[in-house]
C-alpha cells in the first residue's frame, strides 16, 4: 500500500521511497528604484528560463520591499521654530509609506504575471540592510536578489549601499544585479 505524507511517499513497511522536497528559497528585494525592478526583471528572465507554469516550481519567490521607518527631520541649531511630528502626522506618513509600499508591490506582482512565475509579497520595516540580513538568516533563505543603484565609491560610502552591505554581510549567496550601462 502507498501513503503519502505531504511531501514524503512510503510504501507498506513505512521505509522512505523519496527524499522530502524542499524548494530553494529565493528573496528578491525591491524597492522604489528602477535598479531594484531591473534586478527582479533580470532574476525573473534568466533564473527562471526553464520555468514551467504549469508544473510545481522547485523554488519559493519572496518579493520583498523593506520599508524604512519614519524619522521626523529635527533641527539641531536653535535658529527658527522646531517641528515635532505630531501623531495625526505620523498617521499620514505611515499611510502613505502602506500605499508606496502597495504600488511597489503591485508593480513587481505585474512584472512576475507577466513572466508567468508564482511568487509571495513580503513588507518589512525597518533599516532595509539590517533588517535583510536579519531576515535572511531568520527565514533560511538560499539567494537574495539585490539591485544596485551604480553608486561611485564616494556615495556608496557616504550613502551606504544595501547590496555592498548585504554581500558582506548575508549568510547565503547574494546576487547583485547591476543596471545596464547607457
Amino acid at each position: 500500500m502507498e501513503t503519502t505524507n505531504g511531501d514524503m511517499k512510503t510504501i507498506d513497511g513505512g521505509e522512505d521511497t523519496t527524499k522530502q522536497k524542499t524548494a530553494m528559497k529565493i528573496w528578491i528585494a525591491v524597492d522604489e528604484s528602477e535598479g531594484s525592478f531591473y534586478a527582479l526583471e533580470w532574476a525573473l528572465e534568466h533564473l527562471f528560463v526553464h520555468h514551467d507554469a504549469k508544473k510545481e516550481s522547485p523554488f519559493a519567490i519572496t518579493v520583498v520591499h523593506v520599508q524604512p521607518p519614519f524619522q521626523p527631520t529635527y533641527t539641531a541649531l536653535p535658529v527658527g521654530p522646531v517641528l515635532f511630528a505630531t501623531s495625526g502626522m505620523r498617521e499620514s506618513v505611515v499611510k502613505a509609506e502602506e500605499e508606496s509600499a502597495a504600488k511597489i508591490l503591485a508593480r513587481a506582482a505585474e512584472l512576475c504575471d507577466q513572466h508567468k512565475i508564482k511568487a509571495e509579497y513580503l513588507v518589512l520595516r525597518g533599516n532595509p540592510k539590517e533588517i535583510l540580513v536579519e531576515a535572511v538568516e531568520q527565514m533560511d533563505i538560499n539567494l537574495l536578489v539585490v539591485g544596485s543603484r551604480g553608486l561611485g565609491q564616494i556615495k556608496r560610502a557616504v550613502l551606504g549601499s544595501i547590496s555592498d552591505y548585504c554581500a558582506h554581510h548575508v549568510k547565503c549567496p547574494v546576487l547583485i544585479v547591476r543596471p545596464q550601462k547607457v
